[in-house]
């Protein structure tokens, strides 16, 4: 993971050992941990939410969301202006997602991947760049 990157991370009940695991991989002083806390039933959007909020406003520079299909937290983080949040389930879609389209947050579907193939997602997100050119016209478009 790139040095000083403030990263912001939030599950639903279905995501919350995934977050345990992807958390321990980040440093303490570069996450934001908006919950869950616990596997107890909750609803998603109360974590995508505040996820969304700290990436938009520049309190963080990233934003990683996990919920059972990634759906939900996908759905509620792209509500926010300025969020591209890109349901990953795979490196390349990771890659892809932040090299073409700018996304600032990951959603991952930990009913359908691997902890470690969350953690390679995760990685992969962290480390690539967008490439900007012909994407950012693109992604300039993305907003009404």
């Amino acid at each position: 993971m790139k040095e000083g990157l403030k990263i912001a991370i939030g599950a639903d009940h279905a995501g919350f050992d995934y977050k345990q695991a992807l958390s321990a991989e980040i440093p303490a002083d570069q996450l934001t941990d908006f919950g869950t806390y616990s596997s107890a039933s909750v609803d998603y959007p109360d974590f995508a939410h505040p996820v969304a909020s700290a990436v938009e406003s520049g309190e963080c520079d990233l934003g990683v969301l996990v919920c059972g299909s990634a759906n939900g937290v996908a759905i509620t983080a792209n509500k926010h202006q300025g969020i591209r949040a890109a349901i990953c389930w795979n490196e390349e879609l990771a890659i892809l997602a932040r090299s073409h389209n700018n996304a600032n947050i990951v959603c991952i579907p930990a009913r359908f991947i691997s902890i470690d193939e969350a953690q390679k997602i995760m990685n992969a997100f962290f480390n690539t760049d967008f490439e900007g050119g012909r994407h950012a016209t693109r992604v300039g478009k993305m907003t009404c």
